[in-house]
């Protein structure tokens, strides 16, 4: 079953909806974001670098990671209450009309 980002991000939000708590603040949700890369750079390491895995390391996945980046992603733009669909269009017209010459497209004919 495909999500929509509006789903995904109404998804997050009825989890996190159920805590007292609620969203952490704009910079305790950076640092977990930064956090979270830390852990993705860690695990291409593993699988891509020249850095094996001790034999005690938790099992842990690229996936998982993105995974992580993407809810704490939802959760930064929800608490801000940034639609990340409408960030995506305006991202993507950015590339496709700033950066629309930057790379070499491949020849499609």
């Amino acid at each position: 079953m495909e999500k929509s980002m509006a789903e995904m991000q109404r998804e997050v939000d009825r989890y996190i909806s159920q805590f007292k708590e609620g969203y952490f603040s704009p910079l305790s949700m950076m640092a977990r974001m930064s956090e979270e890369v830390g852990e993705l750079a860690r695990e291409v390491n593993h699988q891509f670098g020249e850095k094996p895995k001790k034999p005690d390391e938790a099992e842990n996945s690229i996936e998982m990671e993105l995974g992580d980046i993407l809810f704490i992603t939802m959760c930064f733009a929800n608490s801000l209450g940034i639609d990340l669909a409408e960030a995506h269009d305006k991202v993507m017209h950015k590339f496709n009309t700033r950066d629309a010459n930057r790379w070499t497209k491949l020849n499609t004919d």
